[in-house]
């Protein structure tokens, strides 16, 4: 099994720590979010990775090497310019012959990755999304009209729950015919394609840990919260 890991992107929501530093390579614990990703990823059997690097790539290859410390094998792919969340894969497509993860470099979850790559073989998807259920309180009452404007229903200051991606997918090796011709696109780009054209696609529920690194107080949050959740990693 194979992994695609996205580490391309300039992290920009998370300056100044990531002006002359990859956010990958910021620490959680005493070790990178890259290296944590890694380590969970070897635990579900996926030993060979594609990471996809950009901004301050170069760090990121000297620190991880060809992943024989780790008991991987890592290779690169270099963007010189952005390619988006899939349109890294395009360069790879090659090297894609099985079913392969595709996620974000900075991502903390303790996902079980092979439960998610049986689910997605069991159901012989084309794309897998993977997602989390979130609580939403709204602080308001909700009010639904209809379409001349007439009162239907009265929620007052409901939780809301809905699923969001938690940008880990899995995707088969036919989902690449159905690449655009653009250079740069998302994954959700490809999962709407995909579903446009009749393939089969579904979506994981993880009930689980998950945080997306994207901002300060996500950083923050991960520092805290690790050593309880992934104190075996």
């Amino acid at each position: 099994m194979k992994a695609v890991i996205l580490a391309g992107g300039k992290g920009t929501r998370l300056k100044p720590f990531t002006t002359n530093f990859p956010k990958p390579l910021m620490p959680v614990g005493e070790k990178p979010i890259l290296e944590l990703v890694l380590t969970q990823l070897k635990k579900a059997g996926i030993k060979e990775i594609f990471i996809t690097t950009g901004h301050l790539g170069e760090m990121i290859r000297l620190f991880f090497g060809n992943g024989e410390k780790l008991g991987l094998n890592i290779k690169y792919s270099i963007e010189d310019k952005p390619l988006g969340t899939a349109g890294p894969i395009k360069l790879l497509r090659n090297n894609l012959d099985k079913n392969f993860i595709l996620m974000n470099g900075d991502v903390l979850a303790d996902l079980d990755y092979k439960a998610l790559l049986d689910f997605h073989v069991k159901n012989k998807n084309a794309a897998t999304i993977g997602t989390a259920l979130r609580k939403q309180f709204i602080d308001f009452g909700l009010v639904e009209l209809n379409d001349i404007l007439q009162f239907i229903s009265w929620k007052e200051k409901p939780t809301l729950e809905y699923l969001v991606s938690m940008g880990i997918y899995v995707f088969s090796p036919s989902a690449l015919n159905f690449l655009p011709k653009a250079d740069f696109f998302t994954a959700p780009d490809l999962i709407q394609i995909l579903a446009n054209n009749n393939q089969k696609v579904m979506g994981y529920i993880h009930k689980g840990y998950w945080l997306d690194i994207g901002r300060p107080e996500d950083y923050e949050k991960a520092c805290k919260e690790f050593e309880e959740i992934f104190n075996n990693v």
